[in-house]
């Protein structure tokens, strides 16, 4: 009996060391789109009250984790019985994340009544100011979800050989260290001005080296916050082209003699353009039988 409470011990340990082999494995495949993911987040949980940025935050992460308890056992069961249905649910992400940064390419050259109502943010009402935070919150975990597909579509596919409970246990493990990584590093991005004059505090007044490097962290975070939206829309542009370019043949040897990053851009920028012209189109349709 002892015996076999001691194999147990041993098959127990085998495992774990082939998920924690498994899981490193998983989330370096996974690290591209992780990159994405932060400078997307990133993008979509600033813009806010300084107060009321780390409960925005928090509110997507929430949001982020939710996605992942939909997303990690159908991926799993598709896996095993729809393995075909994986491409065409990812290409659908892609419309949408193509769609939402030609959105915003647009809003910033074309719009100038969206330019207004940025420049007027702040003087929104409070109820005003809980309805945008609330639709950008669900933008954001909309935007989650699919970056989360992709990201356990991708940890899935670098362990698929593996036995089912390891491929469980590391994907599972690869998409909670994943989440905790990005709105960690979310969480001192749009923070930082606060630690900046907290250490501008500690030195009394004094002008030494951690005083100019709490100003300069203060400074730099509006600099930090313009960069990320403009990083945080090419990051969904090139995600999108990624998964047309990785998935759809066709486009993969039509573009094969093009760097891979311009391939994805322009696939990115043609599908999110196509996608924003449809989406205008039927919107003045509306507007037009409404009236």
């Amino acid at each position: 009996m002892a015996s076999g409470f001691f194999a147990l011990l041993d098959d127990i340990a085998v495992i774990m060391d082939d998920v924690a082999v498994t899981t490193k494995v998983a989330t370096q495949k996974a690290g591209g789109i992780l990159g994405d993911d932060l400078a997307v987040t990133a993008e979509k949980a600033s813009g806010f009250k300084s107060s009321r940025e780390i409960p925005v935050l928090w509110a997507i992460c929430k949001g982020s984790f939710i996605n992942k308890l939909i997303i990690l056992p159908l991926a799993f069961l598709l896996s095993a019985f729809l393995p075909w249905s994986i491409v065409p649910i990812l290409v659908l992400g892609g419309i949408y994340l193509a769609f939402e940064g030609a959105e915003k390419v647009y809003h910033y050259f074309f719009d100038s009544g969206h330019a207004k109502a940025a420049e007027a943010k702040m003087n929104r009402s409070e109820e005003e100011q809980v309805a945008h935070e609330k639709q950008k919150i669900k933008s954001a975990i909309i935007v989650d979800f699919i970056l989360s597909v992709e990201i356990v579509i991708v940890a899935l596919s670098a362990v698929i050989d593996e036995d089912i409970s390891v491929q469980i246990a590391s994907v599972s493990l690869a998409a909670v260290i994943a989440t905790l990584g990005v709105y960690g590093l979310v969480a001192i991005i749009v923070r930082m001005d606060d630690f900046g004059i907290k250490l501008i505090e500690s030195t009394d007044g004094k002008d030494n080296l951690v005083s100019k490097f709490g100003l300069l962290l203060v400074n730099a975070l509006p600099w930090v916050i313009k960069s990320l939206s403009v990083i945080g829309t090419l990051a969904m542009l090139l995600v999108a082209g990624g998964i047309f370019v990785h998935n759809i043949h066709q486009i993969h040897d039509a573009l094969h003699a093009v760097p891979s990053i311009v391939a994805e851009f322009l696939v990115g920028s043609v599908v999110g353009a196509v996608a924003l012209i449809i989406v205008k189109v039927v919107e003045s349709t509306v507007k037009r039988k409404a009236v």
